[in-house]
């Protein structure tokens, strides 16, 4: 099993001192990779509604880091760190820039970046960016998703898409990755796996949260489905990395069922999540030690590095 963390995207913990401090310390202590969310701008009032806590709102106060931004930052102090976007809205940003963004990331990094996407869920936010139609995104998201590997790997190149079109471009260098930096995809809605078996090289949930919880037996039945719409792709499903999101939202409310959440209480009982997902074809945990401080932070990585990691064992 592999494990990442989240880094600080907004709040008192974004700064430069914050993000480095963790992301530093996640890697001294062999956590494989780092999670950098993705906002830009949040409006004052919304009606849109955020998936992943129970009264449906975004827990920020209106703050946010840009992604790519901290990505830079953290590539230029970490030397092994895997460097993960969790998860880019791909509709936010102009495809060829954001490929080129990307591949430069990948060339500077050393070969460390995956790209995590999503479609996005802050109407409000697309509509001050002026992105694509918010309705059509999930078709946007898979043109783009064509545009970078395109430019990513062919030199001259064009593209004629519903959305997008160029003629006769040269985006060197490529990504050190090859045949491109790994593109996960996150969600578990039917949208979201079958993006996943047609495009990606990962599938990035979010679970064990009470709006979402996604506990083994629901995952087995996704990872199923998944197989299936990869083999009706021609795709090798057992190339596929599952990389299961534990964010800290909601944490003093069980389940749906009244349940202890996964990855909640004692060592032990976390170390025995760990094997059941693991057990069922989860290859990554991406773990959320964000606490009121960054040395509240660090704490709950070493914590977890000194108490659960021991009982799971590689």
């Amino acid at each position: 099993m592999r494990y990442g963390f989240y880094l600080p995207t907004r709040g008192p913990m974004a700064t430069r001192d914050g993000v480095l401090s963790l992301a530093r310390e996640g890697e001294r202590l062999g956590l494989h990779s780092a999670m950098i969310a993705d906002h830009i701008v949040f409006p004052v009032t919304s009606e849109s509604e955020y998936p992943y806590t129970l009264d449906r709102r975004h827990p920020s106060g209106g703050d946010a880091l840009e992604t790519f931004s901290i990505l830079g930052v953290v590539a230029g102090a970490t030397e092994k760190l895997r460097l993960v976007t969790s998860v880019l809205v791909l509709p936010y940003r102009n495809p060829v820039l954001t490929a080129k963004i990307v591949a430069s990331l990948d060339v500077l990094s050393g070969g460390r970046v995956t790209l995590g996407v999503g479609v996005g869920w802050l109407k409000e936010e697309f509509e001050a960016l002026q992105s694509p139609d918010y309705e059509r995104r999930g078709a946007v998201a898979d043109e783009w998703l064509a545009i970078f590997k395109r430019l990513w790997t062919q030199s001259p190149t064009s593209f004629a898409g519903q959305f997008y079109s160029f003629a006769n471009i040269r985006a060197e260098p490529f990504p050190v990755q090859k045949p491109h930096p790994p593109i996960w995809v996150g969600g578990h809605s039917r949208a979201a796996l079958r993006r996943t078996a047609r495009h990606a090289d990962g599938w990035h949930p979010v679970g064990a949260v009470a709006a979402s919880p996604l506990p083994p037996e629901e995952m087995r039945a996704h990872i199923e489905t998944l197989k299936r719409l990869t083999a009706e792709e021609g795709r090798d499903f057992g190339a596929l990395t599952v990389s299961y999101k534990a964010p800290l939202y909601d944490t003093a409310i069980s389940d749906r069922d009244g349940s202890r959440r996964s990855f909640s209480g004692s060592a032990q009982e976390i170390a025995g999540d760990i094997r059941s997902f693991g057990k069922i074809g989860v290859h990554e945990l991406i773990f959320d030690f964000r606490g009121r401080t960054i040395a509240e932070s660090i704490e709950g990585l070493q914590r977890f590095a000194a108490e659960v990691r021991p009982l799971v064992g590689d």
